[in-house]
């Protein structure tokens, strides 16, 4: 009888003290599960227009990690000027004006000139696709990272999309020589300003929603922003009907996503995956866009709008590639981490480009085959 009750009341013993440490463990971790309860909500802004296709691309990646993230972060892209002009996006997500943006690293070239190697010049011959290998691959990341500690930038940058080549830009009359440019009013950003400087025009650095305006008030005779579609919905052809197509001032190109860091370094470890896997689909998607949306305008430019497009002649592109040399010399001189990303550039190029020019067919000749003034239907 003694037995079995001692045995009855150690079992309850135990059942109780199991019940309590259940308990003390809810308890200690109630108030975490409370500390991420509920979504995260992040204020944006693009640099973009809320018409150009570019703001399109941020609302893009935004949605792509609200729908990833089940709608535990939740990410409002608001275009330019809603909160701070376009230029002034890196300090707005430094300081935590902003939560995060979506622009170009050329455009916080006023800071430090060697953020202009991230796309505004000739890629040392790689394309931007192959400048994003280099970035993340290549030591580009940690020289970013340098760059942003150098000027006291509190941002978590990413860089993705890769632009194709731009234009040369769009003026009154063809280009058919480099004495064209001297003494135009011309709008471009980054170290282009430099380049474009060297070829003698005026350059006036505006950002992307002021340009069509400038050059309709005669503020501006040409002008270059970045490709068929933005250029179209800004009105280029309206005030302008001549289009120079390829350059080497912004060959390689890409977009920036911008975090504000010490509210990324706050997410949980699982969202920040979730984020820079989310950037790389964004980066993919953004590119399949883009061939779409651009070669559909191209063609309406034509068609519709009466736009006439003219090759770039060789010898302003080989002016174009000798004056950036004589740049990037000066800025390596005075900038030792100028000098650093040029010549970590240019070792990745020059294995990178020997093994795409050895490797990759030309789809010249495939074009001329299938679409060619010879060409004959296949089936």
């Amino acid at each position: 009888m003694s037995t079995k009750t001692d045995s009855k009341t150690a079992s309850r013993r135990k059942f109780l003290m199991a019940a309590g440490a259940t308990a003390a463990a809810t308890a200690v971790s109630a108030p975490a599960v409370q500390a991420q309860s509920g979504p995260i909500h992040m204020r944006w802004q693009s640099t973009w227009p809320s018409k150009d296709i570019f703001h399109e691309y941020a609302l893009d990646f935004g949605k792509k990690v609200n729908d990833m993230t089940g709608g535990d972060l939740r990410i409002e892209v608001l275009p330019a000027g809603a909160v701070v002009p376009a230029f002034q996006l890196l300090d707005a997500v430094s300081k935590g004006v902003l939560d995060g943006g979506h622009g170009v690293l050329v455009y916080h070239y006023g800071k430090q000139n060697a953020l202009a190697l991230w796309g505004s010049g000739p890629g040392y011959a790689m394309d931007a696709n192959m400048l994003l290998s280099w970035h993340k691959y290549g030591g580009g990341k940690e020289l970013l990272n340098e760059i942003f500690t150098s000027i006291g930038a509190n941002v978590v940058s990413f860089p993705y999309g890769p632009m194709p080549t731009q234009p040369l830009g769009w003026f009154k009359r063809p280009v058919t020589k480099v004495d064209d440019l001297k003494g135009l009013k011309f709008r471009t950003v980054g170290i282009s300003i430099d380049v474009f400087t060297g070829l003698g025009a005026a350059v006036n650095a505006l950002p992307g929603g002021e340009i069509v305006a400038a050059m309709d008030r005669g503020l501006l005779d040409a002008a270059e922003f970045n490709n068929a579609t933005s250029d179209r919905v800004l009105g280029f052809p309206d005030v302008s009907k001549i289009c120079m197509l390829q350059s080497y001032h912004q060959n390689a190109e890409q977009f920036e996503i911008s975090f504000n860091k010490t509210k990324f370094d706050a997410l949980p470890a699982k969202m920040k995956a979730i984020i820079e896997n989310a950037v790389e689909a964004a980066s993919q998607d953004m590119s399949w866009k883009a061939i779409d949306r651009y070669s559909k305008d191209y063609v309406e430019m034509q068609t519709k709008d009466n736009v006439k497009f003219y090759k770039t002649p060789d010898a302003v592109l080989k002016r174009q590639l000798e004056i950036y040399d004589e740049v990037a010399k000066k800025y390596a001189a005075a900038n030792p981490l100028f000098k650093k990303i040029v010549e970590s550039q240019l070792a990745f190029a020059k294995r990178a480009t020997q093994w795409e020019n050895d490797t990759v067919v030309s789809r010249k000749m495939a074009y001329d085959h299938y679409f060619g003034p010879n060409a004959k239907k296949p089936i």
